[in-house]
């Protein structure tokens, strides 16, 4: 499959796709000729339909990912093969919203300082204090950090788009000293050879650590401290249109989700069963009086 993957990559990277769907459009080709054992240009239409199915049903691979995959596929035979006469879409999956997991301000607190280690810590700040993806993260270097204007520059992020964010304050000594300390150079989060920055894996890694040592059970990945930036300044009253520019958001209607989950939001309603207990009280209370007046 050497010409053909060669071909595959040369029409990706023309595109200016990123190494994270490069890599993944080539594992959707590369599982499909493991399912088949044959070159992927001898595969007709029916049996990458059978194979989705088979994702499907028999490895109960999530939505999204078959998603990827399929948009891998497509992408191999429709624009690197150029055979259009090979259809694939999955079907738009409607009406199913997962509200993420948000960690108060007090636990994000104990998870920040269950770390001793001073580059996890600093990785785990930064990623909170300026609501960033884990691809952002990782791939920030030392001129990124504006301290004159208190502003993290996030450079082709989600969607190759360039985006400001903050940059804490009181964090800013902090990474003062992580910088005089480890002197990182090209990535402000190298790897063990200083050669490339700190791998996704191993950030993940960070962030479980630090999770299981403060002994908490919500927040799968450190993606969870992104969804705690926007809805902690959501319930500080930051304006929403905001938050959306600080992360980056193609839609309002993705930042929106965090009304969902604000605290602050829903504590400020009542449920309509206090408003009965409220008016049972308010009877009982008015029998009473009507007792004691006889």
């Amino acid at each position: 499959m050497s010409k053909l993957r060669k071909k595959m990559v040369r029409e990706m990277e023309l595109r200016e796709f990123s190494v994270n769907t490069q890599r993944a459009y080539l594992a959707a080709i590369e599982g499909l000729v493991r399912f088949y054992r044959r070159s992927p240009d001898k595969i007709v239409q029916q049996e990458i339909e059978d194979y989705l199915l088979y994702l499907k049903n028999k490895t109960k691979l999530s939505y999204n990912t078959r998603n990827q995959i399929t948009s891998g596929l497509k992408f191999f035979y429709n624009q690197a093969l150029k055979m259009e006469d090979i259809k694939l879409e999955l079907p738009v999956k409607t009406g199913q919203r997962i509200l993420p997991e948000v960690l108060s301000m007090e636990e994000v607190s104990r998870l920040i300082n269950a770390t001793d280690n001073l580059k996890h810590r600093v990785l785990l700040k930064m990623t909170y204090g300026g609501g960033l993806r884990l691809n952002e993260v990782i791939r920030l270097k030392p001129e990124h950090i504006d301290s004159s204007r208190m502003l993290i520059r996030v450079e082709q992020g989600k969607g190759r788009k360039d985006r400001y964010t903050l940059l804490s304050k009181n964090f800013l000594p902090e990474l003062r000293y992580y910088y005089d300390i480890c002197r990182p150079k090209n990535w402000l989060f190298p790897n063990k050879n200083h050669q490339k920055h700190i791998d996704p894996t191993t950030a993940q890694r960070v962030y479980k650590k630090a999770k299981a040592n403060a002994k908490i059970t919500k927040g799968k990945g450190i993606h969870t401290l992104r969804h705690c930036f926007a809805t902690h300044l959501l319930e500080m009253g930051c304006d929403i249109q905001i938050i959306k520019s600080l992360l980056g958001h193609q839609s309002l209607s993705t930042t929106m989700i965090y009304l969902h989950v604000s605290k602050k939001h829903l504590t400020s309603l009542r449920s309509p069963l206090d408003l009965l207990e409220d008016k049972k009280n308010g009877q009982n209370t008015r029998e009473i009086d009507h007792g004691g007046n006889q």
